[in-house]
């Protein structure tokens, strides 16, 4: 007579999970066409490495249910035709039944500890996924009847894997879903960040007003929140406040070049006007050549100058609207936010722009620039941008070899106008960002 024995050998105790675990296999095996169910078993592993998490299972545990499966031949997983049975005759047959001996069982579990390999063979069994079938003696082995065919086989029921394949698909399915949908939110963060950081280094640049500062304070704070351990809400929360400020200040771009373009429309216009007055001149009938010559006031003396047309004074005196360039400045506070190593050479603290330039001629000296290099700056930058450009090169002392040369590459690169500040500042105000961020990780 085949049994299947249902409690474990020795002194391991019975479990009600032991129990709920057997009867939900057995309930399977009793539905007609349990026997038809074909599983990959190599596929369902790696659903179920997919879904450890929710399954209660660790890679180590994994690793012990990975040996137990190579022992059995066939790579699809499927009951006996006679195991489909009704439930009273449920607790017999022997199912699928692995007996592997516990070095073989080490050895292709790549030299696990005996006692390592029992404890996360307890877990497997916990999690309902395999069943121990213990002999009276507690061996492992089959016993084959005439025809060579296996009549009982005690070790290790891997038929719970089976009977739970599609709900450890199912469980897969949303684990793969859940990974993408943090894919997908990850991934719209990055795109945001870098719009927000490049946006911003645009404002500052083109000399757009707003206050671009607490801009890039909001952006700082918002990316000190990300890290690799966020749930999937937080990162939604993470997504929305980052859009929401991308937005704003794209808005506020947008705004800036529309007024350009009307600007740029009207003036456009006005000259389109004063071309047509200045042909009317051109076009009316010709008079004599001394005539048109001493034409002037109503009451100018013969011989007298002339008085010079109106339109002859507009073109070369300066239009109403036209005002000298403004130079693009950066809020002293983002500087230093940027640069902080500079505070360590002022006596007195930064307050203002002429403290900054007065600790960048301090710097100038400790960091090796020479006069000649300095005076150049001055020239090309102004002292405004070259006091910045002084707090950059020290806070990039590490990465800057000569201090000298370096400023003489950015003075000719301003001098060909392909240099901007801008930039600079934003990437060393994201490279403190980042910098921060990792320091938090470690601390927490």
């Amino acid at each position: 007579m085949q049994t299947q024995p249902t409690t474990p050998f020795g002194r391991r105790p019975l479990s009600l999970a032991m129990v709920a675990s057997q009867a939900a296999t057995e309930n399977f095996a009793a539905k007609p066409g349990a026997s038809e169910t074909v599983v990959h078993k190599w596929r369902l592993f790696r659903a179920l490495t997919e879904a450890k998490e929710q399954l209660g299972v660790t890679d180590r545990a994994l690793s012990v249910l990975h040996a137990l499966l190579s022992f059995h031949q066939e790579t699809a997983l499927t009951l006996p035709a006679g195991d489909s049975k009704t439930a009273e005759d449920s607790s017999t047959g022997p199912g699928i039944v692995v007996f592997p001996s516990n070095k073989e069982l080490s050895i292709r579990a790549h030299g696990m500890a005996p006692a390592t390999l029992r404890r996360h063979l307890a877990c497997l069994v916990d999690a309902g996924l395999i069943i121990r079938r213990d002999s009276p003696n507690g061996k492992r082995f089959a016993r084959r009847g005439q025809g060579g065919a296996i009549e009982d086989a005690f070790g290790f029921d891997i038929t719970p894997l089976v009977a739970r394949a599609e709900e450890i698909e199912n469980l897969a399915e949303e684990v793969r879903a859940e990974n993408r949908a943090m894919a997908l939110l990850r991934e719209k963060i990055t795109l945001t960040r870098r719009d927000i950081a490049k946006m911003i280094a645009t404002g500052i640049e083109e000399g757009v007003s707003g206050d671009w500062e607490s801009f890039h304070l909001r952006y700082a704070t918002l990316s000190g929140r990300y890290a690799r351990n966020l749930l999937r809400a937080d990162l939604e929360a993470l997504a929305s406040e980052l859009a929401g400020l991308a937005a704003e200040i794209r808005k506020l771009l947008e705004t800036h070049v529309k007024a350009q373009t009307m600007n740029a429309n009207e003036s456009q216009s006005e000259r389109h006007i004063q071309n047509q007055t200045t042909n009317i001149f051109d076009l009316e009938p010709s008079l004599p050549e001394g005539r048109a010559e001493t034409s002037g006031l109503d009451d100018q003396k013969p011989g007298a100058p002339s008085a010079p047309h109106p339109e002859i004074l507009g073109a070369g005196a300066p239009k109403p609207d036209e005002t000298p360039g403004t130079l693009r400045t950066y809020p002293l506070g983002m500087v230093l936010e940027a640069c902080p190593d500079i505070l360590d050479f002022a006596s007195g603290g930064i307050s203002s722009w002429r403290d900054l330039a007065t600790t960048a001629a301090v710097v100038r000296k400790a960091i090796g620039v020479s006069p000649d290099a300095w005076a150049q700056a001055l020239e090309v930058l102004g002292e405004h941008d070259t006091s910045i450009v002084i707090a950059a090169i020290l806070q990039r002392g590490d990465e800057i070899k000569s201090a000298g040369g370096y400023l003489r590459v950015l003075t000719a690169k301003a001098r060909a106008g392909e240099f901007s500040l801008g930039p600079v500042l934003m990437a060393l105000l994201r490279g403190k960002a980042a910098k921060a961020a990792r320091e938090r990780k470690r601390a927490g």
